[in-house]
């Protein structure tokens, strides 16, 4: 089965996202629904992404992060590719 994140479920999933009202609500959520790796993940790649958005060489951000630098790269593709969700969140938190 093909992987969708447009079908009625994952809209559900987004909207539950979006019901959340406070930072403790979301950790709630994401605790429940993720591992901790999957959290840890999410957290490094969002880090990656503004050192991306803020110019700091590749290797610095694998230096700094712990993270190879084939991920930063694949966060700096989908940033810079991607559908502009990160654009979206960094913008919207300066």
């Amino acid at each position: 089965m093909k992987k969708q994140i447009t079908t009625k479920q994952a809209n559900e999933l987004f909207e539950a996202i979006l019901s959340l009202k406070s930072a403790k609500e979301c950790k709630a959520f994401l605790r429940d629904l993720c591992t901790l790796s999957e959290i840890e993940a999410m957290i490094e790649r969002f880090q990656i992404a503004k050192m991306v958005k803020n110019n700091i060489p590749y290797r610095e951000i694998s230096e700094k992060t712990g993270s190879s630098t084939t991920t930063v790269t694949r966060v700096a593709h989908w940033l810079h590719h991607g559908m502009g969700g990160y654009e979206l969140v960094l913008d919207r938190m300066k």
